[in-house]
């Protein structure tokens, strides 16, 4: 089957929407929040736990699986779905990432939101942990710092040519075998080559890549139609940097052409006012029934923005690093910062008795106090980490239903001032 998609409820204040999302492999419910599984796996986690979650959706990494284990190889043992056990909707990334996380990343120290503030009178606020290095190549490091160093990619016209981070061997990415590789995979929803820029790129670069991005798409699309499997959906990726005449450019070009769904992707500015922005100048030029990626962003207070803005898909490996790190979200009512998470291995946690969050019916919740996670946390155990991935996607999964059930009962304003009041 091909891929459908059915706009269920609006809501008459802003652009969110709810919709289903058809695929060979199950229905998706919108807006959804998909967990990274950069290697074939989510950290820590069985498919057997993500389903208890409720999570619909995983985002796979074409760049990583065609260096480890090979795309050969996972097609032989029947596609990314049997090879990982996984019988719900999958989604790859194309490598596009890579193409800034190995290189503009590397090079500038920065996210796809830089950690820079040039206009504000004083220092911006603290970062939060810098990522590992394993986590800036995957993706994991979206939307956070990197440290600057060497390029590990080198771009020209026709595609990007990589020296592995795992042994320093030469890859190449072009259009047409990154769209191969995806379809060897398997998933059912992939994603168009392009070239995602760094936020400190400038005006004429960044308009020079975003003719690059363009005409790779062009060239995804022709392949596409010519090795797909019947039940691949292909999605092209808005680019254009922080520079609205770009996005504008790119969203209209885009979305003018036969892409069964849209991504927005690349550079989202210098801080979040520029991310809306963005927003607000793509959305309104991207056609009305297709459904609305957008890539690498996690945070609360940002989806619930995307969601008004009309974005139907989120990927974020933020909620699981954080877990990993120490940083549990909690929900609304008990949070005391506008990040909504707490640092479970702070001493004020040694002697908790109680959850997480009392909110919360994952299976850490439900079984585990506070002043137990704190121990596993400091202690180094493996278990934590487990348990505590197993409560953040929950509590992103419980958003996004909470998110979908507020649009359907015409209440999402009030519920996106309460849920934004601290940010």
């Amino acid at each position: 089957m091909t891929l459908t998609f059915d706009i269920r409820h609006r809501d008459g204040a802003t652009l969110a929407r709810t919709g289903t999302l058809h695929t060979a492999h199950g229905e998706i419910e919108t807006p959804a929040f998909m967990a990274v599984a950069t290697q074939a796996a989510v950290k820590t986690l069985t498919p057997e736990d993500l389903e208890k979650i409720g999570v619909q959706l995983l985002i796979a990494n074409t760049y990583h699986l065609a260096l480890r284990p090979g795309a050969d190889q996972i097609a032989e043992l029947g596609g990314l779905h049997a090879f990982m056990n996984w019988q719900r909707p999958l989604m790859t990334d194309s490598g596009g990432f890579q193409v800034f996380s190995l290189g503009a990343a590397i090079r500038d120290g920065v996210g796809k939101i830089a950690d820079i503030f040039p206009d504000e009178p004083h220092p911006p606020p603290p970062s939060p942990p810098l990522p590992s290095p394993d986590e800036v190549q995957s993706g994991e490091g979206r939307g956070g710092r990197g440290a600057k160093g060497e390029a590990l990619c080198q771009i020209d016209d026709d595609g990007v040519s990589f020296r592995s981070h795992l042994d320093g061997k030469r890859m190449r990415l072009e259009p047409e075998n990154s769209i191969h590789i995806q379809h060897q995979l398997g998933a059912d929803l992939i994603l168009a080559f392009d070239e995602c820029t760094s936020p400190l790129d400038s005006y004429e670069y960044t308009r020079e890549a975003l003719a690059r991005t363009h005409r790779w798409a062009l060239r995804c699309l022709e392949q596409h139609g010519k090795t797909r499997h019947e039940y691949q959906a292909l999605f092209g990726i808005v680019q254009g940097g922080a520079y609205r005449d770009l996005r504008e450019e790119s969203a209209g070009f885009i979305g003018s052409l036969p892409f069964d769904g849209l991504a927005i992707g690349g550079s989202l500015g210098k801080s979040k006012k520029d991310m809306h922005a963005i927003l607000d100048w793509t959305i309104p030029r991207l056609p009305e029934g297709k459904p609305r990626h957008l890539l690498g962003i996690g945070e609360i207070h940002d989806i619930i923005e995307g969601v008004a803005r009309g974005i139907d898909l989120f990927d974020c490996a933020a909620p699981t690093r954080w877990a990993r790190n120490g940083a549990l979200i909690v929900s609304r009512a008990e949070a005391l910062n506008a990040e909504r998470r707490i640092n479970i291995s702070n001493a004020r946690f040694a002697l908790d008795r109680s959850p997480v969050d009392s909110d919360c019916d994952c299976y850490t919740c439900q079984h585990f106090s506070r002043a137990y996670l704190h121990h596993l946390h400091r202690a180094r155990e493996l278990s934590y980490y487990r348990l505590a991935s197993i409560h953040n996607l929950r509590a992103m999964t419980r958003l996004m239903h909470d998110l979908r059930r507020s649009v359907t009962e015409g209440r999402f304003s009030d519920f996106r001032l309460a849920e934004t009041a601290r940010a």
